[in-house]
């Protein structure tokens, strides 16, 4: 590596800026279709719920083969109403993972029941169902009636060995698949997998919104009118509250947008595919990878696992110098994050949850060693080349 950083850039007059994420190359060629639906919007006035809302609930559901899909404000509010709607309150335990986005925690707490954590498998970053196992034999599990399980990064958590945990157990499934629009196990969609699910269409999602917008999907009929209530003030006719809902409904401009991208979001999870497999390449070709799961002189790529198809939100590699590779990468124009640098059970809002640091070690070695590259649609080749050379160059 380098001394100065700055200087491989000032040496390498062909270096080109990489962005993370570019949504101006996404909007372009819909550019006349979006503001077309946009407009019907304005001449309808149903902007609210209302007609745009019912169509893109309608062709959801058809796309991921359920009977249900409740759209709503946030992702945020999808895992909320996902786990409220199953009838999990207080006096429940809901085991989920450490190593996922401050929502799918506080979901859990906003529900009024209680997180149990469990670590991750250290290959998909998703929950470990071995891990599952010894949560469900501690004090805190003892009222457990749900897991939640995040399909991180675009790539389903075993379900397999997850629906055979729950049946012993007599637990319900919620998948937190705010990541994994077009995800499957086993040929199956993610969204239907469990008793509930949630996506997220915040504007960096594979399926994305133009703002806050989110989506809960079930195959259970009794959820889906509960979702749809509790998402209005708990309203199942207008002004009578038969519980304490919330404001969470789906406005008509984020519907209507949405249900323009529905269509091309398969194309666009094919090309994510893609770029992921050209990385995956490169990075062999340049000889970088490392056999993993832990790094040691390259770095560890991401895989597909058997029974998953993984839509790629997210390339993410691990490094074991991470933080000065992000550095590297960032004086060279070249975009990365991390997802995500703090475990759940060591941010200091769920310090009342009662873990420490060690409790969950696969999860806090990832939050030391993953970066996620840049990945979109519409990412060159000469684009993942420059990445590849650059981490090529820190490497060396």
């Amino acid at each position: 590596m380098p001394d100065d950083p700055e200087s491989a850039v000032f040496q390498n007059k062909t270096t080109i800026a990489v962005p993370m994420l570019d949504l101006k190359r996404q909007y372009e060629p819909l550019h006349s279709e979006l503001l077309a639906a946009l407009e019907h919007v304005l001449q309808t006035q149903q902007f609210i719920l209302g007609e745009q809302v019912a169509s893109f609930e309608c062709a959801a559901s058809s796309q991921l083969r359920v009977k249900h899909a409740i759209g709503c404000s946030s992702g945020t509010d999808a895992l909320w109403l996902a786990t409220a709607s199953a009838q999990i309150g207080p006096g429940d335990s809901v085991i989920t993972t450490p190593f996922s986005f401050f929502a799918s925690v506080s979901s859990i707490l906003r529900a009024g029941a209680q997180p149990v954590l469990a670590d991750i498998d250290p290959v998909t970053f998703n929950l470990d169902a071995n891990a599952v196992k010894c949560a469900l034999d501690t004090p805190a599990a003892a009222n457990t009636k749900a897991i939640l399980a995040v399909h991180l990064y675009g790539q389903c958590a075993n379900w397999d060995a997850l629906s055979e945990i729950a049946a012993e157990g007599g637990l319900k499934l919620i998948e937190d698949a705010a990541q994994a629009w077009g995800a499957k196990w086993n040929g199956r969609p993610a969204g239907g997998l469990g008793d509930a699910a949630a996506f997220s269409f915040y504007p960096t999602k594979n399926l994305s919104a133009a703002g806050d917008a989110g989506m809960v999907t079930t195959n259970d009929d009794e959820i889906a009118e509960r979702a749809r209530m509790l998402r209005q003030h708990g309203m199942r006719r207008r002004y009578h509250h038969d519980e304490v809902g919330w404001n969470t409904r789906l406005d008509g401009f984020q519907g209507a947008i949405l249900e323009i991208k529905l269509k091309y979001i398969a194309g666009w999870n094919d090309g994510r595919r893609a770029i992921a497999e050209r990385y995956n390449a490169l990075f062999r070709k340049a000889g970088l990878a490392d056999s993993g799961p832990y790094p040691s002189k390259g770095i560890v790529l991401p895989q597909e696992v058997p029974g998953a198809h993984h839509v790629w939100h997210q390339y993410v590699v691990r490094c074991a110098r991470r933080d000065d590779l992000r550095e590297f990468l960032s004086v060279r124009k070249i975009g990365s994050e991390i997802y995500y640098p703090v475990p759940l059970h060591m941010q200091d809002a769920l310090k009342h949850l009662g873990y420490a640091e060690g409790d969950f070690p696969e999860s806090e070695r990832a939050a030391r060693e993953v970066l996620a590259l840049p990945i979109f649609p519409e990412l060159r080749e000469d684009e993942q080349q420059t990445v590849v050379d650059a981490i090529s160059t820190f490497l060396s």
